[in-house]
């Protein structure tokens, strides 16, 4: 889909610029289908597309041209990780002082109330109260509320009794961009098998298919399945390390 010349690479990789843009415009659909994953994120779409670029630059400038893996394929994780790690360090939501005040404000109203009527005040009558909206109320409480750090230990481990970040909580403790580069360059290597060896390793190793099953489906013998399985993975380890 997204075909890249060797030598177009090579002379990038050089420093020329002419093809480097050749490359950029050859692959914007690849990277516009990676920042399209980030949309409604409260970035603007140009911006994540231009870090995309960035990101895309990056992986032409490590790219071994002797790989057996397209530079598209490559690029991807490339452009995952640049955009995600603008978003990671782009800091917390920012507030406008107006609204900042108005919460100040706000805060001041509901101390008050709950230490007179020893309840807390509504919307509404906040709203009354600083003749504004009651959107602008809870917009100016919601921008108030304090903004979770990812690196914050707010939760307790229930087997060791150690505290976790919210970090902790959503990764998964491996290198993600890591684990694409190796699935997208297995299933690269995968695509170019003959019809009977992909169809061998797709029921082995995706369908979880025993030697004597996959033999029964394709009307072969297991040792031949175990004998042509041993062949694909020793051609696929030797392409790996090449």
């Amino acid at each position: 889909m997204f075909e890249n010349s060797i030598e177009a690479i090579k002379k990038s990789q050089q420093g020329d610029k002419e093809e480097l843009e050749k490359l950029i415009e050859t692959n914007q659909g690849l990277i516009w289908s990676i920042v399209k994953r980030f949309i409604g994120r409260g970035y603007e779409t140009e911006d994540l597309y231009q870090i995309g670029c960035i990101g895309f630059i990056k992986s032409i400038q490590r790219f071994d041209t002797s790989f057996e893996v397209k530079l598209s394929t490559y690029s991807v994780p490339y452009i995952l990780g640049e955009i995600k790690r603008f978003i990671r360090d782009d800091g917390p939501i920012k507030v406008s002082r107006s609204i900042k005040e108005l919460g100040v404000k706000i805060k001041e109203i509901q101390k008050s109330y709950l230490a007179k009527k020893g309840e807390e005040i509504g919307i509404n009558e906040i709203a009354k109260e600083l003749k504004i909206t009651k959107e602008e109320v809870a917009m100016a409480l919601e921008a108030s509320n304090t903004v979770n750090s990812l690196e914050e230990c707010k939760y307790t481990d229930n087997k060791s009794g150690n505290k976790i970040s919210i970090m902790d909580k959503l990764t998964t403790g491996k290198d993600e961009q890591e684990l694409i580069a190796n699935k997208l360059t297995v299933k690269s290597l995968i695509e170019k098998l003959e019809k009977k060896e992909k169809e061998i390793i797709m029921l082995r190793f995706y369908k979880e298919k025993t030697q004597m099953q996959v033999a029964k489906i394709l009307g072969i013998t297991q040792v031949q399945v175990s004998r042509i399985e041993r062949k694909i993975l020793k051609k696929m380890k030797t392409k790996l390390i090449s």
